[in-house]
């Protein structure tokens, strides 16, 4: 039996995956839908991003978002022992362009790859790659909005697997349990928290607690997710439209809005500097803003001396009394703004609001800040709390918030947790 090496690649956007499906020219597996695969002799990594770009022409759209564990598995009919290297990418685009090996391709929920005929062990080459519990809990890579889609599609992979390998009523504890788990895994993170327990509680409520009701919930969560932080990122962009302003960190959904402001000043943010990153990204937009990057102690001293209309940051999260939980330093650059008498608005979805006035705050790795060998102690604080009396308001997809406001989206959101004490009954 022959070994080939071959390499699996998925894409992802929105949470969906590209799937194609195999033209009848191709030597292998024809009809067969499945991802973008090709043989993988020498590097595989290489190979990867050689085929990404040979069948869809997104290579320059994609960053590499995680690597698989390599599995095997043979085929008697073809006298093939397949190698197999799974890779998941995040894509910016939807617009592939395939070539003769492809007869047509879809932007799907993985899950529905247990419900079409794919070319061998898809769901398992996915499975190797897709997110789990573990990596949520361990990211400190990206922000809580992208972590909380994460979360969901957790969700929506254990239930759809369920609901067509084991559709057993009794998989609901199961699955409570994985929720449960989710919602210990980011407690800072009060968004990963409310977007799992709505979709908890939709399928209790509407759908009988089901696996098939948990996938269908996580599904249309994911796809409220994105529609809410994009539509933020409009109301921002409205209030920030030509103006000067200064940021710090990186928020996605700030992001998206800052391209409408006249200049950005960006802070740096060490000790990760991923504002260095923001401000790269910006200036290499089409029609940039005007760009400018400073060290987070000149925070006090820009906002003193330089034309400055408002601090837009972004939050991690919104207690219920308006204070704002966000990257170390927001809370001095909106304490220094409130002193020059400039507007500080925090950029979120509602669902960032918690449900409670819990404040969880993580440390960073000692090292980034200090690795020399003298006996310091070293504080690396990633968040902190800026009070709401530093806030101007906090920009929602439900337009600018104040306190009472975000009081009454906290007793809204806090229904959706009813499933839990559902269990505990």
């Amino acid at each position: 039996m022959d070994e080939t090496h071959v390499v699996t690649c998925f894409l992802r956007n929105r949470g969906e995956v590209l799937l194609l499906r195999r033209s009848e020219e191709v030597g292998s597996y024809p009809g067969k839908w499945g991802g973008i695969a090709g043989h993988a002799e020498g590097d595989p990594n290489r190979a990867a991003r050689e085929e990404i770009e040979e069948e869809t022409g997104l290579l320059d759209a994609c960053s590499l978002a995680r690597e698989g564990v390599t599995f095997e598995f043979d085929d008697s009919d073809l006298e093939t022992r397949w190698v197999v290297h799974p890779y998941l990418f995040d894509c910016d685009r939807r617009d592939p362009r395939t070539d003769w090996e492809t007869a047509e391709f879809e932007w799907v929920h993985p899950t529905e790859m247990l419900r079409r005929e794919t070319v061998p062990q898809l769901w398992t080459s996915y499975s190797r790659v897709g997110p789990t519990i573990q990596q949520l809990a361990g990211d400190s890579d990206h922000g809580s909005a992208y972590l909380s889609v994460r979360a969901l599609e957790v969700l929506r992979d254990r239930a759809g697997s369920f609901a067509e390998r084991d559709p057993d009523p009794e998989r609901w504890p199961q699955l409570a349990a994985i929720a449960e788990r989710l919602l210990d895994a980011r407690p800072s993170m009060a968004v990963v928290g409310n977007r799992v327990n709505r979709a908890m509680s939709e399928a209790a409520e509407d759908g009988g607690k089901t696996a098939s009701a948990v996938e269908e919930a996580a599904r249309e969560g994911i796809e409220r997710a994105f529609r809410a932080d994009e539509e933020a990122a409009e109301n921002a962009a409205d209030e920030v439209r030509g103006a000067s302003v200064l940021t710090l960190s990186r928020s996605g959904t700030v992001l998206d809005a800052l391209p409408a402001a006249d200049r950005v000043l960006v802070a740096e943010s060490r000790p990760a500097r991923e504002g260095v990153g923001v401000a790269e990204e910006l200036a290499r937009m089409e029609d940039a803003p005007d760009v400018a990057l400073l060290t987070d102690a000149a925070i006090g001293h820009v906002l003193a001396t330089e034309e400055v209309d408002a601090v837009v940051v972004g939050a991690d999260a919104v207690l219920p009394d308006g204070r704002v939980v966000n990257k170390t330093g927001t809370r001095a650059a909106a304490v220094a703004a409130t002193r020059e008498g400039i507007d500080c608005y925090a950029v979120a979805a509602s669902d960032k609001i918690r449900t409670d006035d819990e404040v969880h705050l993580e440390d960073g790795d000692p090292g980034e800040v200090y690795d020399g060998d003298t006996g310091i102690e070293v504080l690396n604080p990633t968040f902190d709390v800026t009070p709401a009396d530093a806030v101007s308001g906090v920009i929602t997809e439900r337009g600018v918030l104040n306190v009472e406001e975000i009081g009454e989206v906290d007793r809204e959101l806090q229904r959706f947790s009813g499933w839990r004490d559902e269990e505990c009954e």
